[in-house]
């Protein structure tokens, strides 16, 4: 198996793994009751992101273990593809 297709597919696992992190952080923020609207997440990407973070601050002192995991998987899709993009066909 070529070493493109390795790594761009496990970018898109990462790009999974953000959108299900994403997903959650809302349904949080819900229960928190702070109102999230679904098909503007694109946009408000960052705001729900720091409203989560400082939820979570305020409520246990660090930021909640999914605030790490969506910016770090976002943070590896984006290198992974650009890798796969960059390595030679073969």
């Amino acid at each position: 198996m070529p070493i493109r297709t390795i790594l761009l597919g496990l970018g898109g696992a990462a790009a999974l793994v953000h959108v299900v992190s994403y997903i959650i952080i809302m349904a949080a923020l819900d229960r928190r009751g702070y109102k999230t609207n679904f098909f503007l997440a694109r946009i408000y990407f960052g705001r729900y992101l720091r409203a989560y973070k400082e939820a979570t601050v305020k409520e246990t002192g660090k930021p909640g273990p999914l605030y790490g995991s969506c910016l770090l998987a976002i943070v590896l899709a984006l290198v992974f593809v650009i890798a796969g993009v960059l390595s030679p066909r073969g």
